[in-house]
């Protein structure tokens, strides 16, 4: 979700469709809001309304689970014994993209927001799999009490995030009691990226190792000034967008040695760790999870899906369009994401398995 210089390369053999549509890509050509939508805030914060001062004040717990190998970090709201709700993020992002839209459901619900490995405060991994997804999300959910209310959680998951819970739903529908989709597309990035992603193929062709540092940025103010959404779209609330790239970085050594300065937290190299085997549905593969897709009426994804794009979606899943937002709904109207997945876990699934 947030592009940088860092991971920028692509391998040449990637398939041409791809359960994503927000890798990290560099590209100079794109308006100020959209490049860099932080900057000129020049490192403060932007002011927030009270709801969103509210909302991040109800502090989650953090904790870590072991899956694979490795410690992934969770976030969670509300009490045991709660019907349960799991949050996923999308592409480079972290479990704190969810801190401001979780505790409108900890009254009702036991929710947690867990950070994919290599990604927020999660380990990093020598090598990442759509089919580890399963497994990793099923150790956090249990791990952080989401099946104690007496029935299955529901899996949320926005963009990258939708694609491990789609795939997750359909290989391993007993895990959850419903699968709910943000905007989640299934096609290749689109054409300005495809096109960048082969001129930087041509600069990297001779280096011999895929193995990159993320860059250190020697203030927090200049780490800011980097932060931009993918696919590329400007930040509908930069209160929100600050909070989210605050969350995304890590203090890190300077290359001088000069002292510390401020690197991103993702896998600079997940890109060309991710083993893509199994990645896409099987052809008649059958979705007996009830399943809705919620997306932005503003969404390149979902345009590109009206003009043609194929998907794997059930035919007759329910779908939700939101008003006056892009992708990153959670950035451009957080609150009508929350009475969309409210009004939705009121009334839906009507029956279903515990």
């Amino acid at each position: 979700m947030m592009a940088d210089e860092a991971g920028q390369a692509s391998k040449a053999d990637a398939p041409e469709k791809e359960t994503y549509d927000d890798r990290p890509f560099h590209s100079d050509n794109l308006p100020p809001e959209v490049r860099a939508p932080l900057e000129a805030f020049k490192g403060e914060e932007p002011p927030a309304p009270q709801w969103f001062r509210d909302a991040i004040a109800q502090a989650p717990e953090r904790s870590f689970v072991e899956s694979l190998g490795t410690r992934l970090e969770a976030l969670t709201w509300g009490e045991r014994g709660k019907p349960g709700l799991l949050l996923v993020h999308g592409n480079s992002a972290h479990a704190d993209w969810w801190s401001f839209i979780a505790p409108f459901f900890a009254a009702d619900y036991r929710v947690t927001s867990m950070s994919l490995a290599g990604m927020g405060a999660s380990d990093w991994r020598e090598r990442y799999a759509f089919t580890d997804f399963a497994e990793d999300a099923e150790a956090v959910a249990r791990a952080t009490g989401l099946y104690e209310g007496g029935v299955k959680p529901v899996y949320i998951g926005h963009s990258f995030g939708g694609g491990q819970v789609f795939f997750a739903a359909a290989r391993k529908p007993e895990q959850m009691r419903a699968a709910i989709l943000v905007d989640t597309g299934f096609g290749g990035p689109p054409p300005e990226v495809l096109a960048e992603r082969q001129k930087r193929m041509e600069q990297v062709r001779n280096i011999p190792t895929v193995d990159r540092p993320s860059r250190v940025y020697p203030t927090i103010e200049a780490a800011l000034a980097r932060f931009r959404l993918m696919p590329p779209q400007p930040a509908g609330n930069a209160f929100v967008a600050d909070f989210i790239a605050r969350r995304s970085l890590k203090r890190a050594p300077l290359p001088d040695g000069s002292g510390e300065g401020w690197s991103w937290r993702f896998d600079p190299s997940m890109w060309e760790k991710l083993d893509r085997t199994g990645m896409m549905p099987e052809q008649g593969l059958r979705i007996v999870t009830p399943m809705v897709h919620i997306y932005g009426a503003q969404s390149v994804i979902i345009q590109r899906r009206k003009s043609g794009e194929a998907s794997f979606f059930p035919k007759d899943m329910l779908e939700v369009e939101i008003p006056d937002s892009h992708h990153h709904i959670m950035i451009d109207q957080p609150l009508a994401l929350v009475a969309a997945i409210r009004a939705l876990l009121a009334a839906w699934p009507a029956t279903s398995p515990a």
